[in-house]
């Protein structure tokens, strides 16, 4: 009698286990067609960007484009000091495969010529961000910085709004475009920041004039471009040695746009 009394009791107790084992989709257990990998698919990591690695940046610049860009250089008699001035000098950079620069200043009897080309290549280090993406985010914060002028709305002949897309049409000239270097054929309003259409993926140019003080006044132009993951800077600056003299700005922003769209048919080939 008392075994009869067992049996019933131990196959309760598996029925219990068994049940809780399995379980059923409506109370929260796994169902026996179930997929074991299914329930925590892994996030796929963002694509990394083009470029792994950067140039020598001391070596992009030809002999020609520094000609152009530094004419102190063919003024120089002494040879040591022409390959010296040519050879420019790296800037300093903690870990090369992320960012470097080359810069190089030349004087002549006229200006004392500045160019510095700076190459960033941007990591993103967010599986959910690519490197392009965040490239994207540095050089519009970059880009904001700069302070362009806002492209300017104007309205077409049907009556829809356009907008100028190169922002080179905005009414507000810069000190710029306003100073007595714009030339006769070209109007102010072709020689202030704007942005670029032509050259990497995004690009601007910045144009600024520095009147403060008693000396020569400075002009610096700045084009800056991204490329993928990789972000471009040229600064070309000019002094001029006589008080008074105005850099021309049409003269200085096509030589740094020139070298800029080398240096970006560099990263491309």
């Amino acid at each position: 009698m008392q075994r009869k009394a067992y049996v019933p009791g131990v196959a309760a107790l598996l029925a219990a286990v068994l049940a809780g084992c399995t379980g059923s989709p409506d109370d929260g257990g796994r169902s026996d067609n179930s997929n074991p990998g299914s329930a925590g698919t892994a996030t796929q990591a963002a694509q990394p960007g083009r470029y792994a690695t950067l140039p020598e940046p001391c070596g992009v610049v030809d002999g020609a484009t520094l000609d152009q860009l530094l004419p102190g250089i063919g003024e120089m008699t002494d040879e040591a000091q022409r390959e010296k001035a040519y050879a420019g000098e790296a800037t300093l950079t903690y870990d090369t495969d992320r960012k470097v620069g080359c810069r190089w200043k030349v004087e002549s009897a006229a200006a004392t010529d500045h160019l510095l080309v700076d190459f960033e290549r941007v990591v993103s280090y967010d599986n959910a961000v690519s490197d392009d993406a965040r490239a994207g985010q540095l050089f519009a914060t970059k880009r904001s910085a700069a302070r362009l002028p806002e492209p300017t709305v104007t309205t077409t002949e049907s009556g829809t709004p356009s907008i100028s897309p190169s922002g080179e049409a905005s009414s507000t000239p810069s000190s710029s475009a306003s100073s007595s270097s714009a030339s006769p054929s070209a109007g102010p309003t072709d020689l202030q920041p704007r942005l670029l259409e032509d050259l990497g993926d995004e690009a601007f140019l910045d144009d600024e004039l520095d009147s403060s003080g008693s000396t020569a006044q400075q002009r610096t132009v700045t084009v800056a471009f991204r490329t993928s993951n990789v972000i471009v800077t040229v600064e070309y600056a000019e002094q001029p040695m006589t008080v008074g003299a105005v850099p021309d700005s049409k003269e200085m922003q096509d030589r740094a746009r020139k070298l800029a769209s080398e240096l970006a048919d560099s990263l491309s080939g």
